[in-house]
C-alpha cells in the first residue's frame, strides 16, 4: 500500500476483506497514517517502509495500490509496471495530458494489470442500465444531465488541506473529484467528448484554507460526436435541505429520459407512466472494483476501468478546467493522447 491517508485506509479495508490476499508492506510519509494502516493490517504484520520505490524492490510484493497525491499517480505507477507489479491507480490517472500519455505507453508495454479507481463501473446498477441504454431503451441520447453537489466543503484539517486544495497537486477539484461522474457520462454515451466549454472559480471559501487554488464550484458543457450534449455542475454550496443534493445523471433520449439514481425510465409517449427498473439497493462497489483487480490478476478477467477508461475520463475532467482556467472552447485533440 503506497499512500494510506484517508482514500488509502479505506482500500485497505477492502483489500484485507478479499480472500487470499495479504498484506506485506505499508508507505506513507506519516507515522499516524502508518500506525493506523499496520494496526488494520495486523492479520499479515506487514512491514513499514518509508521509501516508495524501495517497496518496489520486494520480491514479496505481486501488486501495488497507489493511494498518493494526484501528481504522483503517473510516476509511481510507471514504475510499479516497469518493477513488475499489478498496479491499482487511484484515480485520476493523471492530472496533465503528457504525463498521462507516458503512463498509456507504460501499461499498453506492460503485461500486467492496471486498474484505475474509478468504481462507478463496478456498479451493477450502473452497468444494468448501460447496457439497457445500448439496446435502446432512450433510443437516440441526445442530452445527458449530470451534476455532484455537496452542502459543504472538504475538511480543512491537515488529513487532505497540504494537497488537495493545492491545484497543482490535485489537478483542481475537477479532476480529482469530478473524474468519477464524467466517466460515467463518457460510459453513457460510448465516445469522448469532441469540445468543452465552461466558467468556474472559488466563489465561496475563498483563500479558504489559506492558500487555497482550486475551485468550489462550475458549469461544464461538452459536446460528444455525433451532437450529444453534457451539462455538468460542481458545487461545494448546495445547501442541505435544498432538493436534488448529491450525485446524479439524467439520460436524455428520443425515446424518453433515465433517471441513474432511481433506475426509473420515463417515456415520451404521452400517457405512459414511469416505470422503475429495478430495485435499487444498496452496493458494495469499492470492494468489487478492489476485488475485480484480484480476479484479473489471478484469472484473466477483463478490469471494469483500465488504463483506456483512465485516461479518457481524466481528460476530458482536464479538457473541462482547461477551458474555464483558458476562458474559452477546448478540443478532445488538444489533449494529444492515442488511446
Amino acid at each position: 500500500m503506497i499512500g494510506v491517508g484517508n482514500r488509502g485506509a479505506h482500500l485497505l479495508k477492502q483489500v484485507i476483506e478479499v480472500p487470499g490476499t495479504s498484506v506485506r508492506a505499508i508507505c506513507d510519509l506519516k507515522p499516524d497514517r502508518v500506525d493506523r494502516a499496520a494496526t488494520m493490517a495486523a492479520r499479515d504484520k506487514p512491514a513499514v517502509v518509508r521509501d516508495w520505490k524501495e517497496l518496489l524492490q520486494r520480491s514479496d510484493i505481486d501488486a501495488v495500490h497507489v493511494a498518493t497525491p494526484c501528481d504522483l499517480h503517473v510516476e509511481m505507477a510507471i514504475a510499479a509496471l516497469k518493477a513488475g507489479k499489478h498496479v491499482y491507480l487511484e484515480k485520476p490517472a493523471g492530472i496533465e495530458p503528457k504525463s498521462i500519455g507516458e503512463l498509456v505507453k507504460a501499461a499498453k508495454a506492460s503485461n500486467k494489470v492496471l486498474i484505475v479507481g474509478q468504481q462507478m463501473r463496478s456498479s451493477k446498477k450502473n452497468r444494468e442500465l448501460v447496457a439497457r441504454l445500448r439496446d435502446g431503451l432512450v433510443g437516440d441520447i441526445l442530452m445527458v444531465k449530470a451534476q455532484r453537489h455537496a452542502s459543504d466543503d472538504l475538511p480543512h484539517d491537515a488529513s487532505s488541506a497540504d494537497w488537495f486544495f493545492d491545484a497543482k497537486r490535485s489537478g483542481d477539484v475537477l479532476v480529482e473529484m469530478s473524474v468519477h461522474n464524467l466517466d460515467a457520462c463518457n460510459w453513457i454515451l460510448n465516445e469522448y467528448p469532441e469540445r468543452a466549454a465552461g466558467f468556474g472559480g472559488t466563489q465561496l471559501w475563498k483563500n479558504d484554507p489559506p492558500g487555497r487554488t482550486n475551485m468550489d464550484g462550475y458549469s461544464l458543457s461538452y459536446e460528444y460526436p455525433g451532437g450529444a450534449k453534457l451539462s455538468y455542475t460542481q458545487v461545494f454550496f448546495h445547501w442541505s435541505g435544498l432538493p436534488n443534493n448529491g450525485q446524479m445523471w439524467h439520460v436524455y433520449g428520443s425515446k424518453g429520459a433515465l433517471d441513474f439514481q432511481t433506475a426509473t425510465f420515463y417515456p415520451r409517449t404521452k400517457g405512459e407512466s414511469p416505470k422503475q427498473l429495478m430495485e435499487v439497493q444498496r452496493e458494495t462497489i469499492d470492494l468489487d472494483h478492489v476485488a475485480a483487480f484480484y480476479d484479473a490478476i489471478r484469472n484473466g478477467t477483463p478490469v471494469p476501468a483500465g488504463i483506456k477508461e483512465g485516461a479518457s475520463g481524466a481528460l476530458t475532467a482536464i479538457m473541462g478546467r482547461e477551458a474555464i482556467y483558458q476562458k474559452r472552447v477546448t478540443t478532445w485533440k488538444e489533449m494529444g493522447v492515442t488511446l
